[in-house]
């Protein structure tokens, strides 16, 4: 009997490092709807219990992950049309900041558009509009190349996004911008990878009896004799893990600055990573992916802070 859900198929390893973001929640806010970070590792800490559960009230020791957010700059805007004939969009006009852009060494602009004044114009042409981000990572993990990602903008309407846009270009973004303490997110990232696995490892397949068979670790039976195929159900071999992994609302502890650093930081650094010299985010519970694999941060979409969000009283960090 296998095991496994057929939810998260097929089982193959993730096109890019960086996570896919396929929707982004509605908000009023002119806050982005996603950041990027990178996993330090996992420590714990004692807050006072803010649930509804017995211990309501009491110190309470809670397991969480740490993040660091590196230097994110906006660089550009990006404008989008709806195609003719589906509801997919496709971009149609992109503003950019010249002094981020010269310092970034970008030469292949798409539709580049020299002047805001005719884009505000002619917003009623577009759909809708996006973030164009750039994240350096030089000082976290010691990556020289920069990383460029997409973000939604908060917004009523067209116009609305695009004046929270203006006030946007060519600054630099930080975690305490986007995100607030005790605000519940969503955790995108990419799982571990464990390399090329059997179906005892990979399916938690039963072992043949040794008589049975002349194999004992192998999945047996392959289907039925009147298909001519094997059905994707089938438990078979192949790649294990470095997936696209998405967990909703996480709870974020705490928002920390670059002075902060010294709170969490322990004596010789995080196990497999080192110490944390930038902002940082404390995140409650585990998260995918092991440390330094590049993490998104987003608008929780099922939108659990309706009710308000709650500041964690946070007594003691461990280090």
């Amino acid at each position: 009997m296998r095991h496994g859900s057929l939810q998260y198929w097929p089982h193959k390893r993730a096109r890019k490092r960086l996570p896919r973001i396929r929707n982004n929640p509605a908000f009023k806010e002119g806050v982005l709807s996603n950041i990027i970070a990178y996993k330090v590792g996992t420590t714990h800490l004692t807050m006072i219990d803010d649930t509804s559960s017995p211990s309501k009230g009491s110190e309470i020791a809670v397991p969480c992950t740490v993040v660091e957010v590196p230097k994110i700059e906006v660089y550009g805007i990006r404008f989008y049309k709806n195609d003719k004939i589906s509801t997919y969009k496709t971009t149609s006009t992109e503003y950019y900041n010249k002094e981020i852009i010269q310092k970034l060494n970008i030469k292949k602009l798409k539709n580049d558009e020299s002047k805001l004044d005719s884009i505000k114009g002619k917003l009623n042409e577009f759909s809708d509009l996006s973030m164009l981000l750039v994240a350096y990572p030089k000082n976290v993990i010691e990556q020289h190349h920069a990383v460029r990602f997409e973000a939604a903008i908060g917004g009523l309407n067209l116009e609305e996004k695009f004046n929270n846009a203006i006030k946007l270009l060519g600054k630099e973004i930080k975690a305490s911008d986007v995100f607030k303490s005790g605000e519940y997110i969503d955790v995108i990232s990419v799982s571990k990878g464990k390399g090329w696995a059997g179906v005892i490892k990979r399916f938690r397949v039963k072992r043949n009896f040794h008589k049975a068979t002349g194999k004992i670790r192998h999945g047996g039976p392959l289907g039925s004799f009147g298909d001519s195929r094997v059905t994707y159900t089938v438990p078979r071999a192949g790649q294990m893990g470095f997936n696209y992994r998405t967990e909703h609302n996480k709870r974020i502890l705490k928002t920390g600055s670059n002075s902060e650093v010294d709170q969490i930081n322990k004596q010789g650094g995080f196990a497999n990573y080192g110490l944390v010299k930038n902002n940082f985010i404390i995140i409650k519970g585990s998260i995918p992916g092991p440390s330094k694999r590049l993490v998104r941060l987003r608008k929780s979409i099922r939108n659990r802070n309706e009710d308000g969000i709650k500041e964690p009283q946070i007594k003691y960090i461990a280090k």
